[in-house]
Parts: structure tokens; C-alpha cells; sequence
């Protein structure tokens, strides 16, 4: 998965996202929620005294750049555990 920057309001709402070198400016509310991690089919091992078993998971619906009628681009963004960054798992680009 590829590694994204969020950048967020004071309140920690995201507002935008950068992926490979271009910036998407979120376009609607985004959706979070937590999924429970199959810690027996992860490739790497959990830090040990970690005890993560949730994975967060952000919805954004975004445009790329700051043109406000540019289609909507719909973005799963999951939590690095490690780094504590986002890493995108699928976007996929809203049909007009």
C-alpha cells in the first residue's frame, strides 16, 4: 500500500490528501470507522506489548486540487500502526 500524507484541521478533520505528488482536497464529510485485524495473516509481526488488533479506516471522498466540479474520487484510507501515517488501500474514481 502506498503511504499518503493527511493534512487535517486543528480538529483533526482531514481537508486534504497528497498522493504521489498530487494534492486532493476532501469534498465531503469523511466516514471512519475501525475493522478488527487477522493478526495471524499479517506478513510482519505486531511490536511486541503493542496488542493492536483494530485498524483504522477513512473514507474521503476527494477532487483533485481545488477545483470545486471536478469529479469526486473516493479514497480508503487505513492507519500505519507502525508510523502512525496513512497508507491508501483503494480509491476509485466516481462515475459522472
Amino acid at each position: 500500500m502506498e503511504h499518503v500524507m493527511v493534512r487535517t484541521e486543528i480538529n483533526g478533520m482531514p481537508t486534504s490528501v497528497v498522493s504521489n505528488g498530487r494534492e486532493w482536497t476532501v469534498g465531503a464529510e469523511p466516514v471512519r470507522w475501525f475493522e478488527r485485524v487477522r493478526w495471524w495473516e499479517v506478513n510482519r509481526r505486531m511490536p511486541k506489548g503493542l496488542g493492536r488488533v483494530d485498524v483504522e479506516v477513512l473514507q474521503v471522498q476527494v477532487r483533485l486540487g481545488a477545483n470545486d466540479h471536478s469529479a469526486l474520487t473516493t479514497m480508503l484510507l487505513e492507519r500505519d500502526g507502525v508510523g502512525g501515517g496513512w497508507r491508501l488501500r483503494e480509491a476509485v474514481a466516481d462515475a459522472a
